[in-house]
Formats: structure tokens, C-alpha cells, sequence
């Protein structure tokens, strides 16, 4: 089965919220690598490495996010992965 790569910007009330544990706990549940962070502009960004499906998956459940966030826009960007793609999928601080 073919990996692939999957970069999404998260905008909304998503910091402050747990939402970066939400995404690790998503994504370690569902098999992906990776990492998710906080950005300097309010933003939470995430790449995640694993199947097709699952990274939908992983994405569906990012539209949504944790009890108290409330997710305005998720954003795919294109292109190569940013940093390195670790297992388990881990929460990247500055």
C-alpha cells in the first residue's frame, strides 16, 4: 500500500483547547507519523505520513476537533513534508 504525505493548517479556536493532543491521540490511534504544532499566528499545523484512508480519516476527525475547539478552516498545503515524519506521531514544540 502506497503512503503519502498530508499538510493541513488548522484556523479557528484550536489553541489553548487540547487540540494538539487530540490530534496525537487521532493519529498514534490510526497507525500515522508525524507531528502537530502550535504557530505563532493562533494557526495549529499538522503532517502526517501513512495511507490514503487513514489520513482521511485523520482529517475528518481534525474538522471537527476536541470538545471546546471550534474549527473555522482546515487547509490542505501542498508540497513536500516540512521537518521529519517520526513514529510515533509526537507533539513538535518550538
Amino acid at each position: 500500500m502506497t503512503e503519502e504525505v498530508r499538510r493541513l493548517i488548522v484556523r479557528g479556536k484550536v489553541q489553548g483547547v487540547g487540540f494538539r493532543w487530540f490530534v496525537a491521540d487521532e493519529a498514534r490511534r490510526l497507525g500515522l507519523s508525524g507531528w502537530v504544532r502550535n504557530n505563532r499566528d493562533g494557526t495549529v499545523e499538522l503532517c502526517a505520513l501513512g495511507s490514503p484512508d487513514r489520513l482521511r480519516a485523520l482529517e475528518a476527525l481534525v474538522t471537527k476537533g476536541p470538545s471546546g475547539a471550534h474549527v473555522s478552516n482546515v487547509e490542505r498545503v501542498e508540497g513536500k513534508a516540512a521537518g521529519k515524519l517520526e513514529s510515533p506521531f509526537s507533539i513538535a514544540r518550538d
